[in-house]
């Protein structure tokens, strides 16, 4: 039996952020987060590239377009959909779910969900550094396995390539 499994080594992998800009009081704690874990983890600030996009709205076309480029390992999604009185932020969040998973599914490289979408602002602090822990690191470690990960089926010859 073979068993394939990504490290948790960020050295000499490049990744791709992109991060809304609306609640930016939470996506930016999200991105401390990504960053901390890509660092620790032996990453190099120069081998991340940040793209601060309006919306959670715009995250797909964004992370599409950095997945398809050729210069990532892992393109890393961040945002912040917190549910208001309306409907909105429901057909907001599921979009932006859905072109996420397109772009990760259309790609050679692994894109990874980092978007909370909280019933609460309480809820989204807690999410983005205090009692649930950082939804951003957690995101960014995932894309690091990830990378990883796609990197050895492609050198056994897995059915993922790069």
């Amino acid at each position: 039996m073979k068993v394939y499994e990504g490290n948790l080594s960020a050295e000499g992998l490049k990744f791709g952020i992109v991060i809304s800009r609306f609640n930016n009081f939470i996506t930016k704690k999200l991105l401390e987060g990504a960053l901390d874990a890509l660092k620790r983890n032996g990453g190099g600030e120069e081998d991340i590239e940040v793209a601060w996009v309006p919306g959670s709205w715009e995250i797909p076309a964004v992370a599409s377009r950095m997945a398809r480029n050729n210069k990532y390992d892992a393109v890393i999604c961040l945002g912040a959909v917190i549910k208001g009185d309306t409907a909105h932020w429901q057909y907001i969040s599921t979009q932006v779910t859905r072109g996420i998973a397109a772009a990760g599914e259309g790609s050679k490289i692994p894109v990874v969900y980092g978007v909370i979408t909280p019933d609460t602002l309480e809820q989204a602090i807690e999410r983005a550094g205090t009692k649930a822990g950082n939804k951003g690191f957690d995101a960014a470690m995932a894309a690091i396995e990830m990378a990883n990960l796609f990197k050895e089926l492609s050198a056994s010859g897995g059915n993922v390539k790069k």
